[in-house]
């Protein structure tokens, strides 16, 4: 198989390109809107985290309850089950409730201003800024450097 593409082929896919008339300053207000929505996802990942750690913690305080009363401290176990055990994290809230209420609210506010930014814009094109810049900096032509997969989908 030759290293070679056909120069028709080196072209991003449509839904990779500029629509006509759109601005840079349009393109970069539209990339760092994207940014921002990558940077909450990152966020959104860090609570899910926190969602996890915090249960696995909870689950071995209950276990240490049962380990405090094995070893005669029945008090202290007490103490824990009734002060720890199941207590919320936030006020009124476990940190499945934080979850919901993240991803109902700012996340998905913001999720959906940054679609209809690009849907009214630029017909709802995805990464326009990203796609851009790998134009201007892939070595044209050479393997490796392609503007899209050989086998016609539209990853990249």
């Amino acid at each position: 198989m030759s290293d070679a593409q056909d120069p028709a082929e080196d072209r991003p896919l449509p839904e990779h390109t500029r629509p006509d008339g759109v601005s840079d300053a349009t393109i970069e207000a539209l990339g760092k809107y994207s940014e921002a929505l990558e940077v909450l996802e990152d966020a959104r990942g860090s609570l899910y985290r926190f969602h996890r750690l915090t249960g696995t913690a909870d689950l071995a305080i209950g276990e240490a309850v049962e380990l405090f009363r094995t070893a005669g401290h029945d008090a202290i176990a007490d103490e824990i089950e009734a002060e720890i055990v199941g207590r919320n994290v936030l006020e009124g809230r476990w940190t499945f409730q934080v979850l919901e209420e993240y991803d109902d609210g700012y996340f998905a506010a913001v999720k959906a201003s940054e679609r209809d930014a690009r849907e009214r814009l630029v017909g709802g094109r995805r990464h326009l800024y990203e796609a851009e810049m790998k134009e201007r900096e892939r070595s044209h032509g050479r393997r490796h450097h392609e503007a899209r997969p050989h086998d016609g989908s539209s990853q990249g």
